[in-house]
């Protein structure tokens, strides 16, 4: 709260900060209303719903979702309304983890690629969102059908409504979830993805032990037993895996012959990776029906750009599975 009202006095233009209370038991009312903010009470259980609802009382004609646990600064809020200025519809920031967050280390990973990755291909969390009043009424705002991923359907939907952008400034977030989240648990995460999809971002039970789930009086204490720390290594080692599989295409395969443990340690890594590189076609499927619903010539062409980069990848997977499981085959008959 503090933050957020430093942020916005700086930038010198009125503002109001609405709290979504969202069935909390704790004192979150109370403590918004001593810092000035409006509260609005809701029993939703449900991330998208309480933004909207949020949204649908502010009365301003620029809105920005913050997340509770996210700390955004000036520069942010400056460089989000430079943008508005401009005739950006919406956008979003990058987030960081501080460097006092107890977290395991393959979610430190993943935190600093994932800032490279929300600027390159202009796509982020929730964690700060902005967008002016208009564009939000004319998505119709977050998808209250969803448990998970509402942020990535809202910004779909704003790209077909005009720019988009993601911020250079990173905003601060807590690692509170993934703290006390195994790796397994993710990994389990990442399975529901591939093989149900559907049922993984529309319905409560899929997701509810990670997102919606809370032990607050045990938020700041990373596990440390046993099970927690083999399943976060596993976790580790799969996203070094992945941040490091592309690499083993700049090694000829004559370096590392079948048979060898290098060729079988390189064998693995590729079938595992082609075999989540499946997950490019869902993908591209999605881009696919956004393509239809585009209103821009330029989100056709940057949409096109990013299904004909899915299926480039998903084909050449399929390949890779195919030809992976059919050396398989030989190898198990002899």
């Amino acid at each position: 709260m503090r933050a957020i009202h430093e942020a916005a006095q700086a930038v010198g233009q009125p503002y109001e900060i609405v709290v979504a209370n969202d069935a909390s038991t704790d004192a979150t009312a109370e403590i918004a209303r001593e810092n000035g903010a409006r509260v609005v009470s809701v029993n939703h259980r449900q991330i998208a719903a309480t933004r909207n609802s949020g949204a649908r009382v502010a009365l301003g004609e620029r809105f920005f979702f913050v997340d509770a646990d996210t700390t955004i600064d000036a520069r942010a809020v400056t460089a989000a309304l430079r943008q508005m200025d401009r005739g950006t519809v919406g956008g979003g920031g990058p987030v960081w983890l501080g460097k006092g967050e107890a977290v395991p280390l393959y979610i430190r990973l993943i935190s600093g690629f994932q800032v490279v990755l929300a600027i390159a291909g202009r796509f982020t969390g929730g964690a700060f969102l902005f967008c002016t009043r208009e564009a939000f009424q004319a998505t119709g705002g977050f998808n209250e059908r969803m448990f998970w991923g509402e942020e990535a359907d809202f910004i779909l939907k704003l790209k077909r409504e005009g720019r988009f952008v993601v911020l250079w400034n990173p905003v601060l977030t807590s690692g509170r979830r993934f703290r006390t989240t195994h790796g397994s648990q993710v990994l389990a995460l990442c399975a529901k993805t591939i093989f149900s999809p559907r049922k993984f971002f529309m319905q409560r039970s899929s997701v509810e032990k990670i997102w919606y789930d809370s032990n607050r009086e045990r938020d700041d204490v990373m596990p440390n037993s046993v099970t927690a720390r083999i399943s976060n290594g596993i976790a580790l080692v799969v996203i070094l895996v992945m941040l490091t599989g592309p690499l083993w295409d700049l090694v000829p395969w004559s370096m590392t012959p079948w048979g060898t443990w290098m060729g079988t340690v390189r064998f693995v890594i590729a079938m595992f990776l082609c075999h989540l590189g499946l997950l490019f076609w869902p993908i591209g499927l999605i881009l696919l029906v956004n393509v239809l619903k585009q209103k821009r010539w330029t989100g056709l062409v940057h949409s096109g750009v990013w299904i004909a980069l899915c299926v480039w990848q998903g084909w050449g997977c399929v390949l890779g599975v195919i030809l992976g499981w059919e050396r398989v085959g030989r190898w198990l008959l002899g």
